[in-house]
């Protein structure tokens, strides 16, 4: 290697150094907290297994209003936001409240289809939406509205230098050598251990780590977002999606009007039938009558391969439907960023994979720390301190 390539590969250390310190336990922090909510829907179920299901009946299910208007009448717990209704004649339907004046939600409850009676509220729900709040907003006041987001963007985008950098600073001689590139030196002590294990396990997981920055990118940034949905979306869904973020035109506040889900519940069975294994009925979060249904096929293992429908709370009309049948290669990709983010979509040894590269990110943390302190050690002796005297003077 030339002068040139001595100093370029100096340089990379320089910024693969400065990144990792400055980084290094918010990187571990983030990993860590993913790992806890790898297997988060698994945990939870198993938590609550007792409280998800009732015994059917020969008595028709509650309308969503009427389940609704009895759980109030029992007791108030507060605005309900969302349901979750199924085509199981045995699962209890999941009800969701709003946040209260002081930024609080209430924990959902479980209910049972038939009379309203509440079943419990599923445990595990609150530490795993703190944790989701540290993942994502390191637990900043305004979660997705305040600094926070942008914290952890920067912290992937930096671990993005950081993957390249060290991808290569430690491309070996013999790049075609499967054993130089995966195979750590365990016979190794000290400095020369820790270099090992920071390089060839940093390998490992590289590609797992570039996937998860990379989607995780989209939940930090906007423009990272609206950059990818143009790149994989047709022009008229790119269109669509920028529409709806359009600000609304100043002027007089519509009314907010008090609106149910019946109607909106009536017209989806009448779209899908009984295609669909649940639904997830979202009331609006300000003025407006549209109501948003999420479902799920029977067939669906992912919790992103789902289809949209918008419609209105009091005429029924179907506003707009998106089925993820219906979509191209790109928007598929686009609605399956969160269960790439996890390895979800390569099934539960994809989820078991990520975690694990997770967990591992405060081993780079560690052993990178180690092997900045040990150069700096090193090239402390060939420093001669100013003013000293060189024995024999």
């Amino acid at each position: 290697m030339g002068r040139v390539g001595h100093k370029i590969k100096a340089a990379l250390l320089q910024v693969h150094s400065l990144a990792g310190l400055i980084l290094a336990l918010l990187l571990a922090l983030i990993a860590l907290t993913g790992a806890i909510m790898s297997f988060e829907d698994e945990i939870v179920d198993h938590l609550n297994a007792g409280i998800m299901h009732v015994a059917p009946r020969t008595a028709p299910v509650l309308m969503p209003d009427e389940l609704v208007a009895q759980l109030k009448a029992a007791q108030d717990f507060g605005k309900v936001s969302a349901v979750t209704l199924s085509s199981d004649l045995s699962a209890a339907v999941r009800v969701r409240f709003a946040r209260d004046e002081h930024g609080a939600r209430p924990t959902s409850l479980y209910v049972d289809p038939y009379d309203a009676r509440v079943l419990g509220s599923p445990r595990g729900e609150e530490f795993f939406a703190t944790v989701r709040r540290l993942h994502r907003w390191l637990l900043i006041p305004g979660d997705a509205k305040g600094w926070g987001r942008q914290i952890i963007g920067i912290a992937a985008l930096g671990l993005i230098v950081m993957l390249v950098s060290g991808l290569v600073l430690r491309w070996p001689r013999r790049a075609g050598s499967v054993k130089m590139w995966l195979k750590p030196n365990l016979g190794l002590g000290g400095r020369a251990l820790h270099r090992s294990l920071h390089a060839v396990i940093g390998t490992w997981v590289l590609p797992v780590y570039l996937v998860m920055t990379l989607t995780g990118l989209w939940y930090s940034f906007d423009w990272y977002k609206d950059g990818v949905v143009w790149l994989l979306s047709r022009p008229q869904v790119t269109a669509a999606k920028m529409q709806t973020k359009a600000p609304r035109a100043a002027g007089r506040a519509e009314p907010v009007q008090s609106i149910g889900f019946d109607q909106a519940w009536t017209r989806f069975r009448r779209e899908e039938g009984e295609r669909f294994s649940r639904a997830l009925l979202t009331l609006p979060a300000g003025p407006g009558t549209v109501i948003r249904i999420r479902s799920w096929g029977k067939d669906s293992t992912l919790d992103t391969t789902r289809d949209e429908f918008r419609i209105d709370a009091v005429t029924g009309q179907l506003v707009s439907a998106e089925r993820y049948a219906d979509k191209t290669l790109g928007e598929k990709i686009i609605a399956n960023v969160l269960d790439i983010h996890r390895g979800a979509v390569l099934g539960w040894p994809g989820k078991l994979a990520f975690m694990i590269a997770a967990a591992l990110m405060p081993l780079f943390s560690v052993t990178g720390i180690l092997l900045y302190l040990s150069r700096r050690k090193l090239r402390r002796p060939a420093q001669l301190p100013l003013g000293r005297l060189v024995p024999g003077e």
